[in-house]
């Protein structure tokens, strides 16, 4: 059976191409879309556009900044350039920047290694983590993973990598709850487990 609107049949197989959509959602959204001002729903193309053609990640810690502009991180003379924060991802930096406790620097990897998934170090920013150590050094690297087989793995590589170098490692404290993600833990919890890390 040919779909009777086919206009709403290509908006919803763009919301399908979504990852973090749930399906469930789809019907919503799409909805939300039609039944928006053109005005508004123009607002959101131009926002959407405008932010792929000017954000980009940085060269150094791989985190989102403005094209043109300085990262708000590296760059930054008032934060500690000697501790560093090993993150997934911009939503993990996020979850640390709530606690307004951490005024070290980040390093985003982009993911984590996960063999069934096809994701092994060569497709993570670990190599430029490990280059960066060994031009620059530092104090202190948290690792700021999740507490899954994923994460744990993930530690491990690079820290097997770093002991030579002899940088203290550091992890959150194991009151994050094992096999939870970072970005969905409150404030509350991530500052307590920041701030009462313990050696790697």
């Amino acid at each position: 059976m040919n779909d009777p609107i086919p206009s709403l049949a290509q908006l919803l197989r763009q919301l399908q191409q979504i990852p973090y959509l749930a399906s469930k959602n789809l019907y919503r959204v799409a909805e939300h879309l039609l039944r928006a001002d053109a005005q508004k729903v123009q607002q959101l193309c131009t926002a959407i556009m405008q932010a792929k053609n000017n954000i980009h990640p940085c060269a150094i810690c791989f985190t989102w900044q403005e094209k043109d502009k300085k990262c708000q991180f590296c760059d930054d003379v008032r934060r500690n350039q000697r501790l560093i924060c090993v993150v997934e991802s911009w939503q993990e930096l996020m979850a640390v920047e709530r606690t307004s406790s951490y005024q070290g620097v980040y390093h985003v990897l982009g993911g984590l290694i996960c063999p069934l998934d096809g994701i092994g170090p060569q497709d993570l920013h670990i190599q430029p983590l490990l280059e960066r150590m060994q031009q620059h050094g530092a104090d202190e690297i948290i690792f700021a993973l999740s507490q899954t087989p994923e994460g744990e793995a993930t530690a491990i590589f690079i820290a097997q990598r770093l002991r030579p170098l002899n940088i203290r490692l550091t992890c959150f404290s194991r009151g994050i709850p094992v096999g939870s993600a970072l970005e969905h833990l409150d404030r509350l919890t991530v500052y307590k487990a920041l701030s009462e890390r313990r050696p790697f």
